[in-house]
């Protein structure tokens, strides 16, 4: 692997399509092999922490607009010499110099790798779901040989997106780790890709516009449409309405780490570590389950904290919405699915309990839970475009155990809150986190709430 610069052999090399090449200068993939092994960390951590340098202030304060961010005068009228025949003045990018397509800076850097993290957990992820459970025990879930061939596609896309992300970072580009997976059939199998390509590809939209690289914005752009495919997909498995929001939703790459880490155990030696935070685990303890004909009635059905998610261990079969005969609320794998008996709804009482910081996760159990947040006071629904915010009432009951150790708990009421008139904004799979406060944030400054965040965020199956 090359770092990028200039020059025809190196641009094929950082990036191997950037222009056309002959018939026989096939761009390789990487080819480092995925490690076979599975199952949870064992050792003693050599290193704890998240990469760190001298750290400037405590968080990034708030600043007004940009003075000159309303002065264009949005009238339909050409306000500039135009640059070429048919082009109008402006835009980035666009004066002609030659695409590199490469990181530019340390954001760019810590970004790109984490994306790859997720490619390389969703390579392994495809992968072991279909060497785990046999033909007859996806037969028994819905899928078919032609449905196992697509999550197997699917795994070769990952394949290219890992590869077109290293080559960008270099040579020092994360490399596949060793994975611990919570899921035991078919169906929990399929609900943990819908969750883990959900916050794959929002937290690529998260930080995409904010890329000082533009080149490389555009590959991961054309990646991560690819990711949406895959979570549509996975939906459409698990039986679910294939894409019941009219915005998806970008989160902070802190987010996406905190949900993946979880799952990678071990990593090779000197693998790049990263900069992003891990926030404490949160748990929704009645989280709708869509494996149940009545999804909301479940309680403790979900196999982990954070991505949450669900448990069909010990649903009967009356309880069960495959082949249930309730048509009406079957949940078998289908184009689309529109179920009477909904997931979840405003008013709804939402059931939480949150893990305390200083907790060994990730990687080599080499990252540590961190946050900076005062006490909990609210639950922040991330969804759509929209950040909204409902008050937490807190239990006076703690969880004890010697697994997690002292945990808070509380409850809240979920919003009524549309995007647009006719648009219910929570909807679908969907993040919430326990906040400190109630900042008023849109998807562009999103970020802004991490030194705000208690615990989370979680992934509640609204839809």
């Amino acid at each position: 692997m090359k770092s990028c610069a200039t020059g025809l052999a190196v641009l094929l090399a950082c990036f191997p399509y950037a222009i056309a090449a002959p018939a026989t200068a096939v761009a390789p993939t990487r080819s480092e092999s995925v490690p076979t092994s599975h199952g949870p960390f064992t050792g003693t951590p050599t290193t704890t922490g998240a990469l760190s340098n001298s750290v400037l202030a405590s968080s990034i304060a708030p600043l007004p607009p940009n003075p000159t961010a309303t002065t264009y005068p949005s009238d339909g009228q050409l306000h500039e010499p135009q640059p070429a025949p048919y082009t109008p003045a402006g835009g980035l990018g666009t004066n002609g110099t030659e695409p590199i397509y490469n990181v530019r800076s340390d954001f760019d850097y810590q970004s790109l790798a984490i994306a790859l993290y997720q490619e390389w957990l969703e390579l392994d992820l495809f992968h072991n779901g279909l060497a785990t459970f046999s033909e007859a025990d996806f037969t028994a879930a819905g899928l078919t040989a032609e449905d196992r061939y697509l999550i197997q596609f699917m795994a070769e896309q990952e394949v290219g997106h890992a590869t077109v992300i290293s080559n960008m970072l270099g040579a020092q580009a994360p490399m596949p780790c060793a994975y611990n997976y919570p899921f035991t059939t078919v169906r929990e199998f399929v609900d943990f890709c819908q969750k883990l390509t959900r916050f794959g590809e929002s937290s690529v939209y998260g930080f995409l516009e904010h890329l000082d690289s533009r080149e490389a914005a555009t590959i991961l752009l054309q990646s991560i449409t690819t990711e949406a495919r895959q979570q549509i997909i996975f939906r459409q498995f698990n039986g679910l309405f294939p894409m019941p929001v009219w915005f998806e939703v970008g989160v902070p790459q802190s987010w996406a780490w905190t949900l993946m880490a979880p799952y990678i155990s071990w990593c090779p030696a000197n693998q790049t570590r990263l900069a992003w935070q891990n926030f404490p685990a949160l748990w929704i303890l009645n989280q709708p389950n869509p494996a149940r004909v009545n999804g909301s009635a479940g309680y403790n059905e979900t196999l982990t904290a954070g991505m949450n998610t669900l448990s069909n261990a010990n649903l009967t079969s009356s309880q069960a919405c495959l082949n249930t005969t309730d048509k009406s609320n079957d949940c078998g794998p289908a184009i689309t699915q529109n179920r009477t008996i909904p997931l979840s709804w405003p008013g709804r009482e939402v059931r939480l309990m949150w893990d305390t910081p200083g907790k060994p996760v990730g990687p080599n159990n080499s990252y540590i839970t961190s946050s900076q947040a005062g006490s909990a006071k609210f639950v922040a629904w991330v969804t759509q475009l929209n950040v909204t915010y409902s008050p937490l009432t807190l239990q006076s009951n703690t969880s004890n155990n010697a697994t997690n150790g002292t945990m808070q708990m509380g409850t809240t009421i979920q919003p009524n809150v549309e995007t647009f008139a006719g648009d219910p904004a929570i909807n679908g799979t969907m993040f919430i986190a326990i906040t400190d406060a109630d900042p008023v944030l849109t998807p562009f400054n999103l970020s802004m709430i991490n030194p705000h965040v208690v615990a989370g965020p979680a992934l509640y199956q609204a839809g």
